[in-house]
């Protein structure tokens, strides 16, 4: 019989990023309380690549990728993602998404979320298929989403 996935929680902090006088707002994955940047800094770690860790989340001031809770769930209104098949759920630790992503297929099930297929696009010879999968419930998935979405509006259009 096979084994069912680790049903893991899922939060989307939206924060300040930045220390200059206007600072930009990033969004930061949680799983189970822990950021994905410290996740996978100590998969990176542990595996020897070279630059471990250096992200951040996205940051939403400079990044335009249109519904929120869409990107979140898989369906970015953004054609360059949509046809890659994965979206950015962290972006480099200088604030640019395309400089250094981290990038993950986001999976939709009738009751949960499945984050898979890790990679990072500047070194492809990376191998993270020992990192994730990390699978969610959907109805908690989609609530977070929704609540990232929610404090963005709040603090302004993107």
């Amino acid at each position: 019989m096979p084994s069912l996935p680790l049903v893991r929680r899922v939060r989307f902090d939206v924060r300040l990023w930045g220390d200059g006088p206007d600072p930009a707002r990033e969004l930061l994955p949680f799983v189970d309380g822990v950021s994905l940047v410290d996740l996978v800094s100590g998969y990176e770690r542990a595996a020897g690549f070279d630059v471990p860790g250096a992200y951040a989340g996205v940051v939403l001031d400079h990044f335009k990728f249109g519904d929120v809770t869409a990107y979140l769930t898989g369906q970015p209104d953004s054609a360059y993602w949509a046809n890659r098949g994965v979206i950015a759920l962290l972006g480099c630790d200088c604030g640019e998404v395309g400089c250094w992503p981290l990038e993950s297929q986001v999976l939709m099930g009738d009751d949960v979320v499945t984050w898979r297929g890790f990679g990072q696009p500047f070194r492809p010879q990376r191998d993270y298929g020992s990192f994730g999968p990390f699978t969610f419930r959907r109805s908690q998935y989609e609530g977070a989403a929704r609540e990232a979405a929610a404090v963005v509006a709040e603090r302004g259009s993107l």
